[in-house]
């Protein structure tokens, strides 16, 4: 089982972070939904990794807390609202657009309405993806997921 999301472990990502020189963060979202398939977006085909299905994630703006760019980053994503964090999945590094060392931290969340409610503002569809359909992300993705189904089994 993955630790619960509090301050101190928060404050711990971040320090691990800039020990291994990360200088961008990033948050993703692992959203089940009854039927425990996971919200899933799709890059536009002119954006950087066009294509790529993702999780809901997104940068953290300076001085934000984790958790509060994990809401942020969902609801702006998919208008969808965050009613609770759950564990931290744990992160996986890659080089932004801009050539940045970057780390998404990616945690379980639980949204107020699911499936209906889906408001896309920068990806082109998206999917409430079953064990199948959750094939379709990055191997980096599929190891988050990996750790997901084995903390809900």
């Amino acid at each position: 089982m993955n630790p619960p999301v509090d301050a101190a472990l928060l404050g711990d990502l971040l320090h691990a972070a800039d020990a291994d020189g990360i200088t961008k963060h990033v948050v993703g979202a692992v959203i089940p939904n009854a039927e425990g398939n996971v919200l899933l977006l799709h890059r536009t085909a002119d954006d950087y990794l066009g294509g790529l299905w993702e999780l809901p994630s997104g940068g953290v703006d300076a001085g934000e807390i984790l958790t509060e760019a994990l809401q942020r980053e969902v609801a702006e994503e998919t208008g969808l609202t965050v009613a609770t964090i759950g564990s931290y999945l744990g992160h996986f590094d890659y080089l932004s657009k801009s050539g940045k060392k970057t780390r998404q931290f990616n945690f379980t969340a639980r949204v107020t309405h699911e499936s209906h409610a889906v408001k896309l503002t920068e990806h082109d569809a998206h999917l409430w993806a079953d064990r199948k359909g959750q094939e379709q992300v990055s191997n980096a993705v599929r190891s988050i997921l990996a750790t997901w189904r084995e903390e809900s089994a």
